[in-house]
């Protein structure tokens, strides 16, 4: 319980800042082309809100007049700050547009000068793209801070010297397990998270890795599905880990049973196996063996028996794993020199526009997977983005997440579709094309039915994330 309150807590604050600068964004070139913002609310509020204020106060404490009289239009006392009980966004509500308000009877009325609608395509347009601006600036900026108070730490694929170990998939392909990735036809693995790593792999025509001394060139598939390479259990690939032991935890049925750290595990009932990734991919068959089991068919698969090398000389144990599929040893982990990078305050603006704009890249490309029958099941909502943080508060973790969320706040909202931001830039720039606004009425139905599927879209992603809590 403590972990997921840890994990709401970071995705309500990430949120939080997020769509508060994300509306803020609007509400700047809003107030700076002279724009009424009616409502300014952190989270939605329908039927009721927790708190609002309105900035007559502001304005008495700078000394000016408060808005009201004939020039402030009927019933306008200020823009209206607040925040709603609903927290799955914020808006602002600008006068003269027609936005998630659906407030067709303020479009009814004469058009005033202190309205969007009044305003030239240009202002219009920097008003609806401020949110997207923001969100990519902030992004940057964050990736930028994190580049300059924490370094970047990664190992490089030609450090692990022991090579990968690949599923079967892969060695179909004709990877073999130790091979040790070198580079594509379009240059050097050198990629920071294994993600991007993948991603490389399956965009590439032919991939060259060093296999016992010598580089040899492995031809690639054509349709290589990244979200399948991803899901993949066991997965593509993983480091190689040897099945040699580097230590034994007291107390637990692999001491019991007598083993000791050198030993190298050599068959697992019954099936040889060569490094400890191999070890783990016949644990988990034998875990999906007892998903569906009695008692006692599930304490039988427990028992294993392990033939050990120890020092040239062949043993058998026979050992029973606790209730957690454990017995209680840790493999000789093969070591690979990380590289560390610092930056300079200066240095790290360009490096964290760099690293947001591969991000932003990586994921853009990763979308037309949303479109395929796996891709539509893996859509997550608020589970989903919410696991994405860590169990324990690390301000590292959160601000990196943070950022990437900036940016698929971004991309997404300025993708054409009505009720997001990039459908109001769409019929801004028809109307610049065609020198005509849209008709009003065709606006209202547009708004309608992009709120319609970005509802939809939300309770299937949600939908997606109670289905594999469940199941």
């Amino acid at each position: 319980m403590e972990v997921i309150l840890i994990k709401a807590v970071q995705l309500l604050l990430a949120l939080t800042i997020l769509v508060a600068l994300h509306e803020g964004g609007h509400f700047f070139f809003s107030k700076l082309f002279g724009v009424r913002v009616e409502k300014f609310f952190l989270f939605f509020d329908p039927y009721f809100h927790l708190i609002s204020t309105r900035d007559n106060w502001l304005r008495k404490l700078l000394g000016k007049e408060p808005v009201s009289g004939e020039n402030s239009g009927d019933n306008y006392k200020g823009t209206e700050y607040g925040i709603g009980w609903v927290p799955l966004g914020g808006y602002v509500k600008i006068s003269g547009m027609i936005d998630e308000s659906m407030d067709t009877e303020q479009m009814k009325q004469p058009e005033q000068p202190w309205e969007f609608r009044a305003k030239p395509a240009w202002q219009r347009l920097l008003i609806m793209v401020g949110g997207v601006l923001v969100n990519f600036i902030l992004a940057f900026f964050i990736y930028a801070m994190v580049l300059f108070a924490w370094g970047q730490e990664y190992v490089p694929m030609q450090n692990y010297k022991g090579g990968m170990a690949f599923n079967e998939r892969a060695h179909d392909i004709g990877f073999v397990d130790g091979d040790v990735l070198l580079r594509t036809e379009n240059g050097t693995i050198d990629t920071r998270t294994t993600g991007d790593t993948y991603r490389l792999i399956s965009e590439a025509k032919e991939i060259t890795v060093l296999r016992e001394g010598k580089e040899v060139t492995i031809q690639m598939p054509d349709k290589l599905s990244l979200l399948d390479m991803i899901n993949e259990v066991p997965a593509f690939m993983d480091v190689l880990i040897a099945n040699q032991v580097d230590s034994v935890v007291p107390g637990m049925p692999a001491a019991a049973a007598g083993l000791v750290k050198g030993d190298k595990i050599t068959s697992f009932n019954g099936t040889p196996i060569s490094s400890y990734n191999e070890y783990t991919n016949e644990l988990a068959r034998i875990q999906d063996q007892t998903l569906d089991c009695t008692a006692e068919d599930s304490l039988r698969l427990r028992q294993l028996v392990l033939t050990v090398d120890r020092a040239g000389v062949a043993d058998t144990l026979n050992i029973t794993m606790d209730k957690d599929f454990k017995i209680g040893f840790m493999p000789l982990i093969p070591e690979a020199e990380p590289v560390r990078i610092e930056y300079g305050f200066f240095e790290s603006f360009p490096a964290g526009f760099n690293y947001g704009m591969n991000v932003l890249g990586g994921y853009v490309s990763d979308l037309k997977y949303i479109f395929t029958k796996e891709g539509a099941k893996s859509v997550g909502g608020f589970g989903s983005i919410g696991s994405i943080f860590p169990a324990a508060w690390d301000w590292h973790r959160f601000w990196n997440m943070t950022a990437f969320l900036s940016i698929i706040l971004g991309f997404m909202n300025i993708l054409p579709i009505p009720a997001l931001d990039g459908g109001h830039v769409l019929f801004l720039l028809y109307e610049v094309i065609v020198r005509r606004k849209p008709n009003e009425k065709f606006m209202e139905y547009a708004q309608m039915v992009g709120m319609g599927l970005l509802l939809l879209l939300m309770i299937w992603a949600n939908l997606n994330d109670i289905i594999r809590f469940l199941f």
